[in-house]
Parts: structure tokens; C-alpha cells; sequence
């Protein structure tokens, strides 16, 4: 057995099967980074400085903003750094830091997500009680469940793992993973397993269930509306339909990925499917929601120059 490792540098070995691709692979993920870091800027801008957005759907939706920054900070600017890097290490503390911070922007989405299709739910199958069901005060609860939850089980997960002795450094990703470091334990790590496996099946499950059902509950209602109702109700909820199902796709390959030994798949496909996780949901959400949603997509086309210059320039014909 190798000496106890309290104190050291974990090494991530998935970067070798990046090969001789380094420099491209940083150009690209900078360029990604970039667009993620102003897609989700301009949604948050965009509905804090309309008024005529500041309804509880589009809170929800710059809340999403928010926590997809928050996830790829996480990760992009420690990638970046590992890709210019011989060496591919991580001191203790810093992994456990980017464990924490990835976790808790995963758990959050699904959490988000799950506030989102009971506002939904209330709009739909409740409207004329959706404003007195929707208060202020609701939405601040909903907001502090959707972030204190995950951040509780995370804290929970990971101070668990954090107190392991570890006999081996090596993390076959390319950022750290809480159930990569519990591998390297050098004592059973049963309890570690089980509460991790309750609290995780409960951050996943019950938005997972709650959605599911809120949705089930408003094809029910949609069932004997008119067409012109249906496509409305189309119109609402589709964006947050398929940011939860892409989120769904890339959050159980992510947990299929850690699963299995790396080395057994291709070396690139195990790559990509360890960072399509935390690279695609951050990507889709704002082109989601600000190509779907007609208000955002309004506004966003206002505060472009070059609309502004034709808009100008048309006026005086159309007054004339």
C-alpha cells in the first residue's frame, strides 16, 4: 500500500489522450468559455433591465443564467490553465474547491429547473390564481430552496470525503470528481457510499419526479383546449422542456462515465462525455430561452447597434 496522502497533489491523467491537440483544444474551449460567459450575461442583463421581464418565469430564467456561470467558472478557467500545463496537477484543496463548485451548480440546475415547471404548472393549470400564488415572497422561497438544498447535500457529500485518507493521486478526468477521490481511499468507504447514493438520489429524484409530474399534469389540461391554447402552452413551456431533457441526457452520462473504467472506452469519446456535463447546458440554455421566448429575443434585438442605426434611419419614412 502506498504511504497515506493527507497533504498532496492529485494529477489528472484523461489529458494525455488529448494528444498532440492541446493548443486547439485551448483555442476552442476559450472561444466556448467566452460565449458561455456573455450568452448568459446577456440574458441577465436583459431581464434585469426590463422591467416588463421581471416576472417570476423570467427570474427563474436568469436565476439559470447565473448558475451556469457559476458551474463553468468552475471548470473552464482551470482547464484552460491544465491545457498550457506539462504537469496536470491539482493541490488537495483546490479539487475539492472545484468539486464543491461544480456540484453544487449541478445540483442547482436541477433544482432551478424544478421551480421553473411548477411555475409553469401554476401559469397553466392555475392561472387565475397564478399572481396571488406567485408573490414575491413565493418566489424568494422558491429561489432560496432551489440553492440551499443542493448546497446542504453537497456539503454534506463532500465533507464526508474530504476527511478520507487516500493512497493514490490519480483522477481519470480532466476535473475533479467526488467519487474519482473516494476510489483513492485507503480505507472502506461503505457509509461514504450510502449516504452519498440517499442525498444524491434525493438532489436528482425528487426535481426529477416533481417535473415529471407538473408536466403530466398540464398535458391534462392541454388535452380538451383548443389548438390556439396548445401552442401558447407550447410556446411557455418548450424552452424549459428542452433544457431539462439535455441537462438530463449529459447529467446521466456524466454518472455512466464514472462508473465505468475510462481506459475501456475510446479515448476520445471518454473526454468528450466527461465535459459535455459541465460545457453543453451552460452553452444551450441562453440560445434556448433567447431564441424561443419572443420577449427575450425582443429585447436582446434592441440592444444590438446595428438594429438601433436601421431602426433610426427608417423613422422619418415611416413618419413621412
Amino acid at each position: 500500500m502506498e504511504n497515506d496522502t493527507d497533504s498532496f497533489y492529485f494529477k489528472f491523467t484523461m489529458f494525455v489522450n488529448i494528444g498532440s491537440y492541446y493548443y486547439v483544444a485551448f483555442v476552442f474551449s476559450l472561444l466556448l468559455y467566452s460565449f458561455i460567459v456573455s450568452a448568459n450575461m446577456v440574458i441577465i442583463l436583459v431581464i434585469s433591465r426590463e422591467r416588463s421581464l421581471h416576472e417570476p418565469m423570467y427570474m427563474f430564467i436568469a436565476l439559470l443564467s447565473v448558475n451556469s456561470l457559476s458551474g463553468s467558472t468552475g471548470f473552464f478557467p482551470r482547464f484552460l490553465m491544465d491545457l498550457l500545463s506539462d504537469s496536470h496537477l491539482i493541490s488537495r484543496q483546490a479539487c475539492f474547491t472545484q468539486i464543491y463548485v461544480i456540484y453544487t451548480y449541478a445540483g442547482c440546475e436541477m433544482t432551478i429547473l424544478g421551480i421553473m415547471a411548477y411555475d409553469r404548472y401554476v401559469a397553466v393549470c392555475q392561472p387565475l390564481h397564478y399572481h396571488r400564488q406567485m408573490t414575491s415572497r413565493t418566489i424568494f422561497y422558491l429561489i432560496l430552496i432551489a440553492w440551499f438544498f443542493p448546497t446542504f447535500v453537497i456539503t454534506a457529500v463532500i465533507s464526508m470525503s474530504a476527511v478520507l485518507p487516500l493512497c493514490g493521486n490519480e483522477i481519470q478526468k480532466v476535473y475533479c470528481a467526488n467519487w474519482n477521490v473516494v476510489k483513492l481511499s485507503c480505507v472502506p468507504t461503505s457509509v461514504n457510499n450510502t449516504v452519498g447514493m440517499v442525498l444524491t438520489t434525493g438532489l436528482v429524484f425528487l426535481p426529477l419526479f416533481f417535473v415529471l409530474y407538473t408536466y403530466l399534469r398540464i398535458v391534462v389540461v392541454c388535452w380538451k383546449k383548443s389548438a390556439e391554447f396548445k401552442g401558447k402552452v407550447l410556446q411557455s413551456c418548450l424552452p424549459h422542456l428542452v433544457s431539462f431533457v439535455i441537462y438530463s441526457i449529459t447529467g446521466f452520462c456524466d454518472i455512466a462515465l464514472s462508473r465505468y473504467d475510462p481506459d475501456e472506452l475510446n479515448p476520445f469519446v471518454a473526454v468528450i462525455l466527461s465535459l459535455e456535463f459541465v460545457v453543453i447546458p451552460p452553452v444551450l440554455n441562453p440560445l434556448v430561452y433567447g431564441l424561443k421566448l419572443p420577449e427575450i429575443r425582443r429585447h436582446i434585438v434592441r440592444m444590438i447597434p446595428s438594429y438601433k442605426r436601421r431602426s433610426v434611419r427608417t423613422t422619418p419614412q415611416l413618419v413621412s
